[in-house]
């Protein structure tokens, strides 16, 4: 990954939650370890806990030791350089909503750039929940802080949910935009600094064998799965409210979407491939009732409803199955099938494109179908990679077809170099490089897929919430479903070594 230069500013508001403690602290300890930053930069930690600046430098310690214990990717914890990290750490108390706390805060932004950073490069990262996005983002603009006094540059990442339809989405970007320019707003969605899923571009548009088979004269359908072991736990609260819709696919399965059907960008910068991906979203066919009721899923697993903060009688799905139509002359007539569930049978996120059955079968003693075997299977996570699965003859068996796999193993491949998703999208965002951001017009558009089928849902009966038994692949129903149109999904976990 490439080095940033010039010394900056990391404002984290938000800094003693759950995101910070896991994610954030940790990628930016990663990437200083790496040797990824100037001797320069600064960590300024900002919210309502009553911390000074060693207090929260032994918070940060104590969450590296915490959470630096993956093996997968051959990093730990060292005691040195977490000493070194944390001299880089300040923190200044406040609240999100008080003039006078971001004086205060205006007041150490300026004593820490006089410091260590000159130019005044700011970076404001909101991980904090949606309800104060607009006050922290007015009060930054009323401080003067949209812009460096130094004349560096100043970003600000937005983490999800970016609203929560269609309404608040436009609601919360014409916010933004009379306060920053779009250039300076970078919407997070984790799921695109997966390396797995740069490696689909990589994959689809730096090989020539794939291009001439990725459309729909050699493919049937495509498949994309989020799948998740956990159940809905200490977020029952925040999940009854928003449910599986909002939750997993209006952004990371439709981003997976995106990367899987688009264009070729030009080049690839932020804007041309931001305007391909935003192209898959306006052709997708918009739902009518009648299609959320036949083309839609959804379910909620045995027990949810005793959840500590679940409404009683809740009808949210904690499943769904969509089935979406791509109407371009690329993917006209492939059906794109989306589902994501809590309590499910294991943790993996898939894209599974599935390619269509030979014309005629010519051997007596090979299977009725072979549409199983003729797939790709890429592996998001936890066991990133890649298969390509077909039909080979069994030695000293006549004509007997067996399947197999070309395999592809990140782990296998490049042992200790995979970096953490939140890695690579916060030294983009230091170098300004918004290619694996979401556009204000990529949020809007994939509210106006998920807000018809949200309406009907909560209007209707139909689907009906079926209810399924914790740890399988969601309601039998689901399967039963993809039956009746002749195909059934691929319901595998991975394997990992």
């Amino acid at each position: 990954m490439k080095r940033v230069e010039e010394p900056f500013l990391i404002v984290v508001f938000g800094a003693s939650g759950d995101l910070a403690n896991r994610k954030l602290i940790p990628a930016l300890y990663h990437l200083a370890n790496e040797q990824l930053f100037p001797e320069g930069f600064t960590l300024l930690g900002f919210a309502r806990t009553d911390y000074g600046d060693e207090d929260f430098r032994t918070l940060v310690l104590d969450g590296l030791r915490e959470h630096m214990k993956d093996e997968h990717n051959g990093k730990n914890f060292d005691e040195a350089q977490g000493e070194a990290f944390v001299r880089h750490c300040f923190y200044q108390q406040g609240t999100y909503d008080s003039e006078e706390s971001f004086q205060a805060l205006q007041q150490r932004i300026t004593e820490l750039d006089q410091a260590n950073n000159p130019k005044g490069n700011h970076l404001f990262y909101l991980a904090t929940p949606p309800n104060v996005f607009e006050p922290v983002t007015t009060l930054l603009h009323k401080m003067g802080l949209e812009q460096s006094a130094a004349g560096g540059w100043t970003r600000i990442i937005i983490e999800k949910p970016f609203g929560r339809d269609l309404q608040s989405a436009q609601q919360l970007n014409s916010h933004l935009l009379n306060l920053f320019n779009e250039d300076q707003i970078y919407r997070i969605d984790h799921y695109l600094g997966k390396e797995t899923v740069q490696n689909l571009l990589v994959l689809r548009f730096a090989n020539t064998i794939f291009e001439p088979i990725w459309n729909r004269n050699y493919i049937d359908h495509v498949q994309i799965t989020v799948a998740e072991e956990v159940d809905v736990g200490r977020r029952a609260g925040y999940y009854d409210s928003a449910g599986v819709l909002r939750d997993m696919f209006q952004n990371h399965l439709l981003q997976l979407l995106m990367i899987t059907a688009m264009e070729a960008p030009v080049r690839y910068e932020a804007d041309a491939v931001r305007n391909e991906k935003v192209k898959v979203l306006q052709a997708i066919r918009q739902m009518q009732p009648e299609d959320v009721r036949r083309d839609t899923l959804r379910g909620q697993y045995k027990g949810y409803a005793n959840a500590d903060g679940v409404g009683p009688g809740s009808h949210t799905a904690t499943f769904a199955a969509i089935k979406l139509w791509i109407d371009n002359w690329r993917w006209q007539g492939v059906p794109f099938y989306l589902r994501s569930g809590k309590a499910m049978s294991c943790r993996t996120t898939q894209i599974v494109v599935q390619f269509q059955e030979p014309p005629h079968m010519l051997f007596k003693d090979g299977p009725k179908s072979v549409s199983e075997s003729n797939r790709l299977v890429v592996q998001v996570q936890p066991n990133e990679g890649m298969q390509l699965e077909f039909e080979t003859k069994v030695p000293d068996a006549g004509m007997k077809l067996r399947q197999t796999a070309l395999d592809f193993r990140y782990q296998r491949e490049f042992r200790g170099m995979i970096p953490e998703a939140y890695e690579r999208l916060l030294l983009d965002a230091l170098e300004g490089d918004a290619s694996l951001f979401a556009r204000a017009d990529e949020v809007e558009a994939s509210w106006s897929i998920c807000d018809p089928i949200l309406e009907e849902w909560q209007q209707s009966d139909e689907p009906k919430l079926h209810i399924y038994e914790p740890g399988l692949w969601g309601p039998e129903e689901a399967t039963e479903w993809m039956a009746e149109q002749g195909r059934q999904w691929f319901d595998n976990c991975p394997v990992l070594h």
